[in-house]
């Protein structure tokens, strides 16, 4: 990376507190284009294939993305998929090495659907081609390379059966039936279904097991409903015990292993503090290899001492954190993606038996043309003397003192930032804003006492705990608190709707992306599918209409002082648009400034680049008119295509 100097203090002075041209003019840092940060990556998402001789990966065609293969040592490179829409995002090897499957929905509607696509003719299948009907992948093993377990909610939209699809012939037969209140299936290692997470009338979590798939269910293991979001991780080896992710007896959620036929129980690794993240396992065997953890950064835990060595090795290979590992079947190859905060991802093919690891690529080789920020693991106390954490970034090459801030809040809320390349921080970075991402109390990851705390605080205390944070940003000289904008995705969009309404002065403006505004009404319009998990939700967020409306920004909207840009996607299945316009309609009855945007090809969401950069280049204007931030002015298409959608 390019050595850019420092800014002087005069200079920032002006970039801090001058108007956007003054600050367009003002920085010595290259401006990163939307498109290298926002467009599609170059290649990203490798899998190698169980033989170890081909991989495969996400790389656009025609500005979509779609599924490449290439041979291991060679060149050969070639699209087989033929996508044209939205973009493949996830896929998966069939054991048979000829076919690739992959899920994808329509316009965001999340009604996903399993296609199959042969390599060698380019030919793809729609496996499960029924309408209004959700398919998710439950299992596949290399034992049964013919079949694969998906779950359906084409019988009752409310519940997933599951259903065993022939890959040759594309036989789709129901295999178990839901009872009515199973949240989620798991296959031994036989590819029987023989173990279920059920969700109670109170929100807590029973796992119901079987000895076969003729044997009566019965119930494994059960904890309440302030618990952390546990679940079952899978069966071992031999199929007589189940891994388990629980905090049952202790704070942080731990993993256990639990004999199906005794139940009796031995912890296999645990945190205090921390939550376990997720678990490696031998490709063929399914024997555990590694847990990780997601403190400040991602740390692992090793059961195999070989998989350790290979991490000592892998450490020496390139400055960063190993993300994710693909494995070929015999686990002697592995493709390793290695994150960092200020670079972009970049792939390895590693040799087990040799230790050699080769460089593949990298998702966005463009990147590295700039300087990117540092992202700073934070922890501050809050009001009431409760221990927060999150990550600051700050613009690269700028002194971090007096800046304006973007406070952006991750959505879920039961999900949690993580350090780690994050284009939004390195955009809004970039455009001379110190970027703030806080772990509120609600936020998973910190055990239940941490999660636990945010219960039916919406716009109680987990709000302020973003306004602790922002003041805590100022203490430390880092912030001008003249000049902070909130902004977030799905909660995130919440946490903005909340900061703008139930504290009024205390934010600049607000960028809200399909947040929602009533929660009554969203939970009445939530997907039929989500009703296994309802208690969770009327536990975390309020039981009652009352309880619900006091929480809810529609109602404050004639607190608003703020300006707001709200987007949101016509189709979003989880956030109904009619969240968005309803908080829009009450501002420009109240004579409020607000900029909306609808995108009709969108879900919760916007997949596609394009309108994602569209939006973004929306929200730089509107970051640089309240802020003062540098601004990338928006392309012919993009100002046509807001144009348009404007509303």
């Amino acid at each position: 990376m390019r050595s850019l100097g420092r800014v002087a203090a005069a200079l920032i002075f002006c970039v801090w507190f001058g108007g956007a041209a003054a600050a367009q003019e003002k920085f010595n840092t290259p401006l990163i284009p939307r498109e290298v940060l926002f467009g599609n990556p170059e290649r990203a998402d490798p899998q190698i294939s169980p033989d170890g001789r081909q991989l495969g990966y996400l790389a656009p065609v025609d500005g979509v993305l779609n599924v490449w293969i290439r041979t291991l040592g060679k060149n050969d490179d070639r699209a087989v998929t033929a996508d044209k829409q939205r973009g493949i995002r996830n896929f998966l090897w069939q054991y048979d090495n000829q076919h690739i499957l992959y899920t994808q929905d329509v316009g965001g509607d999340e009604n996903w659907r399993l296609y199959q696509t042969d390599i060698a003719s380019k030919q793809t299948k729609d496996l499960t081609p029924f309408e209004k009907v959700r398919v998710d992948i439950v299992a596949y093993g290399w034992k049964s390379p013919d079949t694969i377990l998906v779950q359906m909610n084409q019988r009752d939209a409310k519940v997933f059966d599951v259903h065993r699809v022939d890959l040759k012939t594309g036989k789709v037969e129901l295999d178990t039936q839901n009872p009515g209140d199973v949240q989620g299936w798991q296959a031994d290692n036989a590819l029987r279904i023989r173990a279920a997470q059920v969700q109670t009338d109170d929100g807590g979590t029973v796992i119901r097991v079987r000895d076969d798939v003729k044997a009566p269910w019965r119930d494994l293991i059960k904890w309440g409903p302030d618990e952390t979001f546990g679940g079952v991780n899978g069966f071992s080896p031999d199929d007589k015990s189940l891994w388990i992710t629980t905090s049952l007896e202790v704070n942080a959620a731990r993993l256990i292993e639990i004999d199906v036929a005794t139940g009796k129980r031995k912890v296999v690794t645990e945190d205090p503090q921390f939550d376990v993240r997720s678990t490696i396992n031998n490709p063929k065997t399914n024997a555990l290899e590694a847990v990780s953890y997601a403190r400040q950064k991602t740390e692992y835990v090793f059961i195999d001492p070989k998989v350790k060595a290979d991490f000592e090795t892998l450490e020496k290979v390139r400055n960063g954190e190993v993300d994710s590992i693909s494995q070929s079947l015999d686990d002697n190859k592995w493709i390793v993606g290695f994150v960092s905060d200020d670079a972009p991802e970049y792939w390895y093919l590693y040799d087990r038996p040799s230790r050699q690891a080769t460089l593949l690529f990298s998702n966005r080789p463009q990147l590295e043309k700039y300087k990117l920020s540092s992202m700073k693991p934070i922890e501050f106390t809050a009001r009431d003397g409760m221990k927060l954490y999150g990550y600051l970034t700050t613009p690269a090459g700028m002194m971090a003192n007096g800046l304006p801030m973007v406070e952006f809040v991750h959505g879920g809320p039961w999900s949690r930032d993580e350090w780690g390349y994050n284009r939004y921080a390195q955009w809004l970075a970039n455009r001379g804003y110190a970027v703030l991402q806080i772990n509120f109390r609600g936020s998973t990851g910190y055990g239940k006492q941490y999660v636990n705390a945010g219960d039916r605080q919406w716009a109680g205390t987990m709000h302020t705990d973003l306004l602790d944070a922002k003041d805590w940003t100022v203490k430390q000289g880092i912030v001008d608190p003249t000049k902070v904008c909130i902004m977030g995705g799905s909660y995130g969009g919440y946490a903005t709707l909340a900061g703008v309404t139930f504290s009024p002065d205390a934010f600049t403006c607000g960028v809200d992306i399909v947040g929602p505004s009533n929660l009554n009404t969203l939970l009445k319009t939530i997907p039929p599918y989500w009703a296994t998990f309802l208690a969770t939700m009327h536990k975390r967020m309020g039981d009652t209409e009352a309880v619900l409306k006091e929480q809810s920004p529609l109602f404050k909207a004639d607190q608003i002082k703020a300006p707001l840009l709200i987007g949101q996607g016509a189709n979003d299945p989880r956030v109904n648009k009619a969240e968005s316009d309803q908080i829009v309609a009450a501002m420009r009855k109240n004579q409020k400034p607000v900029e909306y945007y609808v995108f009709p090809d969108e879900g919760h969401g916007f997949a596609r680049p394009t309108n994602n950069m569209a939006f973004n280049a929306a929200s730089e204007e509107f970051l640089a008119k309240y802020l003062g931030g540098r601004v990338e002015p928006p392309t012919s298409d993009e100002t046509k295509l807001l144009k348009s959608i404007k509303q």
